[in-house]
């Protein structure tokens, strides 16, 4: 759901840890020689300190995992009860844990409180999963087993739009399977996995699920270490290729998600007025900052201006603030470097020829605050078309043929989702069929659920996330073969 477009680190010096937030080692809290601070994206201020982990303490993290494996993965049933346990705890620390949230990331109240919900969702459908054992033969000669087995201790490094959901997209399938975990979250967004390390502490065994924070450097320690047989990744494709480069001389596993400039493609019957709500919510949900939302659409000539009219009404429209006051739909961007790369691509496409149909500029005052914009009149070979955005900033882009709008959307290194819009959905379902990427909607964009499986094609990823396809990817496969004779 969400690629880190950068890797710079807001890692700032500190000499004591808060008592608020520690890092979970061994089913312990534990503290950091050194703190940085995390800073709250509506203000531009550090908020809060978070430990910044030392390599002893990653080297105890992965002992502990290690430890922890043994006996973790023997009981099948203990693991479920404990993830059912787990899901129930993000039921009751929703809004406690979704105000941490909001805090460290910008994000609406509302929307940070449901994807703490979304994440006790997760753990519930991981719970109930079966895990197969299917009999391939059984003869006079033989009876022959594939079985599903864990691989041992997982290292996450999640990201920082959906921060704990996308940790529970790992740490259950993960620890369903029968594996153990040191998690790393993004050093912009620490806090609510913190959280996360200490309000099960109580119900998994020390060692199942480490939690420790640190900057890049913390990152190449863990996916360079030799503890680790998988390596879980959401982030952004440069550090994706750094990550399957470090885990490749100790044939390490790994899942990466890549995050992509997902394309939406109108037909010429599609309705402007019936689909605009959706369009906007499949680009601008969480301030854009969502790996498989629209990034471009691609429109008629005939539907063009309706379409970017519609859409630019809704922008301006928008409330956007803080994301602790009523009303607001959307928070700042959560970061300097992002706020600034969103701003950078937005200039670049006005000075090219693009109108602001809507925003096109920050928001005045403190924070990273971006108005939603709609740019007109900007075609491909700009930046924003090319480029993954990842922020309130939506280009619309004519087109004459459908063929060529095809072709368009499917030039590019990115291959994570899309989607076609029409009255006519088996027109709509053929033309999405043809797109080169994980997901294909069809009058619909960002319709995801735990059962369905999530990846990217070309340099949107390696391997999927989700339903039992995602929990295969922690599992390695055996062959139990009993001879009759």
């Amino acid at each position: 759901m969400n690629t880190e477009s950068h890797s710079v680190s807001p890692l700032s010096g500190g000499s004591t840890v808060s008592e608020t937030y520690s890092m979970t080692i061994d089913g312990q809290a534990a503290d950091a020689p050194a703190t940085f601070g995390v800073i709250n994206p509506a203000t531009g201020e550090v908020a809060e300190q978070a430990p910044d982990a030392s390599r002893e303490q990653l080297d105890a993290a992965m002992a502990s995992a290690q430890a922890a494996y043994a006996e973790w993965r023997r009981d099948e049933s203990a693991r479920r009860k404990a993830l059912l346990a787990a899901a129930d705890i993000m039921f009751a620390k929703s809004e406690e844990i979704g105000r941490i949230l909001t805090l460290e990331q910008g994000k609406p109240l509302g929307d940070a409180t449901m994807e703490v919900v979304g994440a006790g969702v997760w753990l519930k459908y991981f719970a109930d999963l079966e895990l197969p054992r299917e009999v391939i033969q059984d003869d006079d000669h033989a009876l022959v087993e594939v079985v599903r087995r864990p691989m041992g201790v997982v290292a996450a490094i999640t990201p920082w739009n959906y921060p704990l959901l996308l940790a529970i997209w790992k740490l259950a399938p993960a620890l369903l399977a029968g594996n153990t975990m040191v998690l790393k979250p993004s050093p912009f967004t620490p806090l609510s996995s913190l959280k996360l390390g200490e309000v099960l502490r109580d119900v998994l065994p020390p060692g199942v699920l480490n939690v420790v924070t640190g900057g890049d450097e913390l990152g190449a320690w863990m996916t360079s270490h030799d503890v680790p047989r998988k390596i879980s990744f959401t982030g952004s494709v440069a550090t994706g290729k750094r990550v399957a480069a470090a885990a490749a001389p100790d044939l390490k596993r790994v899942t990466l998600e890549l995050g992509g400039n997902d394309p939406a493609i109108l037909l010429d019957d599609a309705d402007p007025a019936a689909i605009a709500d959706k369009l906007f919510g499949g680009a601008f949900q969480n301030n854009g900052q969502v790996c498989s939302a629209i990034k471009r659409v691609y429109v008629p000539e005939a539907l063009y201006g309706d379409v970017v009219d519609a859409l630019a009404e809704r922008a301006k429209a928008a409330k956007v603030g803080d994301g602790l006051q009523e009303g607001v739909q959307f928070g700042p961007i959560n970061n300097k470097p992002q706020f600034e790369r969103v701003g950078e691509l937005v200039a670049d496409a006005l000075a090219g020829g693009a109108r602001a149909a809507a925003g096109g500029k920050p928001v005045d005052g403190p924070g990273y605050f971006f108005e939603p914009t709609i740019l007109a009149d900007v075609a491909d070979g700009s930046r924003i078309v090319d480029e993954e955005q990842f922020g309130p900033a939506l280009p619309i882009i004519k087109y004459t043929d459908v063929e060529e709008a095809l072709a368009r959307a499917n030039g590019t290194h990115f291959g994570l989702s899309g989607s076609v819009w029409s009255a006519d959905a088996d027109r709509a379902a053929e033309i999405a069929g043809r797109l080169e990427c994980g997901t294909a909607w069809v009058n619909t964009h960002l319709a995801l659920a735990p059962h369905q499986p999530f990846g990217g094609f070309k340099w949107s990823g390696v391997g999927v996330e989700n339903g039992p396809w995602g929990l295969y990817g922690f599992t390695e496969m055996q062959v139990v073969h009993r001879s009759k004779h």
